[in-house]
């Protein structure tokens, strides 16, 4: 039951907006009076709505204004109370803003024009004169302070009473509000000079960033490669060991011994004719300049064709031919006015046996001073070389060492000496594997298979070429059968030429050899052909004895002769 309540005039509704005329199917009051007991602890918090006029006289009774929404029960703010009417907010004209920290000179900044009512921007100086608005109190201000939102301001003195529609007020000069600066205005052009400066402040900008670009890239790929080096190596600089230098002397006996001694006296021959030119090795005689290679080395030099020798030491020095044979495939040439020439010691080749270690020294394919070692394979191997010519003249026949020490062409007239570094013999030969020639031979690699002339042979030769100019051969005076298939060595039937086959007053005719003979050994070795008889021969020197085994009739008996001599120019 509703308790009573004093006559009066009801208190005017404090609601945040403005009430709506009442409707038919509005509540009752004590429905409104209840909310707005309800409402009251919220709506007390709420600041009085400012009015237009001071109320005079009690005011008429009026019937509470239905809220918008439902009370609430909780009376929590703002949902106590219905919610706020916002006016719109006043229409406001744009003006010019200076830039931001642009100074304003006093007397110059304009207010812009408002309607009645309307808030002015922030930081606003309010006139003096407006006073605060009648009816309601207004908050102390200080001067030159901003009022509160909403609050309506009168106009100032000399200020007309303007309508709320704004009336557009002449603008100030731009120039003289805010020194010069117009947003709105359109910069005229660049003159030259302002262009060719931002030019080459753009050249400089992109030179700077041309040289940025050039130091990143190389400290990037410095970097780089710095870190694939670490990563490769673990981060750790890799350091392989390794014995130090060795400067102890080798064995004379050994191969590095021998060659250290022996290179000194090899040397490296280079022949050019008219035709043809070659290259071939050589080894110092004595300290007059002779030097002794074969014949088949200076040939294509002809009578006026042109040898030089390059030493060890790699000196040059123009050689001339003192002397040559065609059948022993030897030749002495000589270099002048050379010194400190170191001439190689001769060994003997009748001392050699199968198996002494050798080492051969030359010039393969032109690659001088060349060293390799090997074994003698073998003695008194009957090889054949030359035959170019149809009478044969120019046919070597060589009692060969056979050695396994690797010779190539161009080893030609090199020396192969023995452990103590003596020469033994001059290489001369290879049995190549493309046809199987002998003595200078084709263009094939060693297969193990070289050979040399004794040098004994080759010190007679030699001595012979640098006291005469020639050669001597022994003979025994007999023209042999070459096509004989038979074992042995057969005398001719017929002589060369239409003369006689057996010489008379010869050696052989001395030890009653006659034609159709066959020679079957040679002081107990056996002979299978006139080639090796011939070899037997030329291994002696003219006036050497030998004991013969002679078949005749199918009958051997044995005949002793003495060598006879026949020289070559």
């Amino acid at each position: 039951m509703d308790e009573p309540r004093a006559p009066g005039p009801k208190p005017k509704p404090r609601w945040w907006s403005r009430p709506a005329a009442a409707r038919p199917d509005d509540r009752p009051d004590d429905a409104a009076e209840g909310a707005e007991e309800r409402t009251g602890p919220a709506a007390a918090q709420l600041a009085p709505e400012p009015v237009d006029a001071p109320a005079e006289g009690p005011a008429p009774e009026e019937r509470a204004p239905r809220p918008l929404h439902e009370p609430d029960p909780y009376s929590t703010p703002p949902y106590g109370g219905p919610g706020p009417w916002a006016p719109a907010p006043p229409v406001q004209h744009p003006v010019t803003t200076p830039a931001q920290g642009t100074h304003v000179p006093p007397g110059m900044a304009q207010t812009p024009h408002q309607a009645p009512g309307m808030t002015p921007p922030h930081g606003t100086t309010v006139p003096t004169a407006a006073g605060p608005v009648p009816g309601q109190s207004a908050p102390p201000q200080h001067p030159g302070m901003t009022p509160p939102h909403g609050t309506q301001l009168p106009p100032g003195p000399g200020e007309p009473h303007h309508s709320h529609q704004a009336v557009p007020t002449a603008q100030p000069a731009q120039g003289a509000q805010w020194g010069g600066y117009d947003p709105w205005t359109v910069v005229p052009p660049p003159t030259g000079r302002e262009r060719e400066r931002k030019t080459v402040s753009r050249r400089g900008a992109w030179i700077a960033v041309l040289l940025i670009a050039l130091v990143a890239g190389c400290l990037g790929g410095g970097i780089g490669a710095y870190a694939e080096r670490e990563h490769a190596s673990g981060g750790v600089d890799v350091k392989l060991p390794q014995a130090p230098v060795e400067k102890e002397a080798r064995s004379p006996g050994s191969v590095a011994g021998i060659a250290a001694r022996s290179l000194p006296g090899v040397v490296t021959i280079h022949v050019r004719g008219s035709a043809e030119e070659g290259t071939g090795t050589g080894f110092i005689l004595d300290k007059r300049g002779h030097i002794l290679t074969n014949n088949h080395v200076v040939q294509p030099a002809g009578t006026g064709g042109d040898i030089s020798v390059t030493f060890n030491g790699g000196q040059d020095a123009k050689a001339q031919v003192i002397g040559r044979d065609t059948g022993y495939d030897l030749a002495v040439i000589k270099v002048d006015r050379v010194s400190g020439l170191t001439p190689l010691p001769l060994g003997n080749s009748d001392s050699v046996r199968v198996g002494d270690p050798v080492v051969a020294i030359g010039a393969p394919f032109d690659l001088a001073g060349t060293v390799t070692s090997g074994i003698i394979s073998a003695k008194e191997r009957p090889i054949t070389a030359g035959g170019e010519k149809e009478d044969g003249s120019d046919v070597s026949y060589v009692d060969a060492l056979q050695t396994d020490a690797p010779i190539n062409p161009g080893n030609s007239g090199g020396p192969l000496v023995d452990r103590k570094g003596r020469v033994i013999g001059i290489n001369s030969a290879i049995r190549a594997a493309d046809d199987g020639s002998g003595l200078g031979g084709a263009q094939g690699g060693s297969i193990g298979l070289g050979f040399a002339i004794p040098i004994n042979q080759g010190k007679r030769v030699a001595e012979e070429l640098i006291n005469t100019g020639k050669a001597t051969h022994p003979v025994i005076g007999v023209t042999l059968d070459m096509s004989y298939t038979g074992d042995g060595a057969r005398v001719n039937t017929k002589g060369a030429g239409g003369g006689a086959p057996v010489t008379a007053g010869g050696p052989g005719d001395k030890a009653g050899i006659e034609p159709g003979d066959v020679i079957t050994e040679v002081d107990g070795v056996r002979v299978h052909s006139g080639q090796e008889l011939i070899v037997k021969i030329r291994s002696h020197r003219p006036g050497d004895r030998l004991e013969l085994t002679v078949r005749r009739d199918g009958k051997e008996r044995p005949a002793e002769l003495t060598l006879g001599s026949a020289s070559t120019g």
